[in-house]
């Protein structure tokens, strides 16, 4: 199958992304054709048996994309995202994962607290950061964590409201300090930036890794 210039491939695990990324789409790079592929079982085996045990249906999901003429691949879920991008080398496209340009951005600050509300996500997004901050030249910033309790239980029974109130309150519950940021670990937390009072910079991923995934994909847009 041949596709346009700036076909991207998005695999989610869960269907809520879908509506997200579609709208930013719209709103930053129109001419972007997004596919997108829900795998919800992916992130249940990560969970129970580590993201390493996914690495193979990772790449094969992947691959499958790659055989119907995607330009490049955006994975959405942090905890998938090192198995998705070790499967870069042999679909011979770019994969990113959706955390890494925030995790770029975070690694400038002296501290980060890093929330989520899955602790599977909580190892690879200082990881990330920790490479990130060594990619810069960096001093890798000194990272707390809080798993938000009982967010994910909301989350996964529809109750999205709740679940963005957990997570803003919980972020208006770390106390402030200069030089530091927080990062919402997981992109279904995005929206909860606008719910927060703190005065700590809040980073989400969502934007900021569909603009670099555009761009690979060769796409752009507005920014």
């Amino acid at each position: 199958m041949v596709n346009p210039a700036g076909t991207l491939a998005l695999l989610h695990t869960s269907p809520v992304h879908v509506p997200v990324f579609d709208a930013l789409r719209d709103r930053h790079h129109p001419g972007l054709v997004l596919w997108h592929l829900v795998h919800e079982e992916l992130l249940v085996r990560a969970r129970e048996a580590g993201p390493g045990a996914v690495a193979g249906p990772v790449a094969a999901v992947l691959a499958g994309a790659v055989a119907d003429g995607v330009h490049a691949v955006l994975c959405t879920c942090s905890t998938l995202g090192g198995a998705a991008e070790s499967a870069a080398a042999s679909l011979g496209v770019p994969v990113l994962r959706v955390d890494r340009p925030m995790a770029a951005e975070a690694a400038r600050y002296d501290r980060v607290l890093v929330v989520a509300a899955l602790r599977s996500t909580l190892e690879p997004t200082t990881d990330l950061l920790a490479e990130e901050a060594k990619a810069s030249g960096a001093h890798a910033p000194r990272v707390t964590t809080v798993v938000v309790e009982g967010a994910w239980e909301r989350f996964e029974a529809g109750d999205r409201e709740g679940y963005l109130d957990a997570v803003a309150a919980a972020v208006d519950r770390a106390p402030v300090t200069e030089g530091g940021a927080v990062v919402l670990a997981q992109a279904s937390m995005a929206d909860a930036t606008g719910r927060t009072s703190t005065s700590l910079p809040v980073l989400s991923s969502p934007r900021l890794g569909l603009a670099a995934a555009a761009e690979a994909a060769g796409a752009g847009g507005r920014g």
